[in-house]
């Protein structure tokens, strides 16, 4: 996954990260800024990133 994607993020946090973008851009924000502070916004809310990964681990029962 390149970086800067947002693949891994839940749709709620997509939806979350929209409505605060569109609330800056109403403000005066330029888009670029405008979406930097949204995913910094959902990022410090939610603690980052929400889908889980999926290992490629193996686990193994003794």
């Amino acid at each position: 996954m390149p970086r800067g994607s947002k693949e891994s993020y839940s749709s709620k946090q997509k939806r979350m990260a929209q409505h605060i973008e569109e609330g800056y851009k109403k403000k005066g924000a330029s888009s670029k800024k405008a979406e930097r502070i949204a995913w910094a916004t959902v990022n410090k809310e939610t603690g980052g990133a929400a889908k889980k990964k999926k290992s490629s681990r193996k686990k193994t029962t003794h």
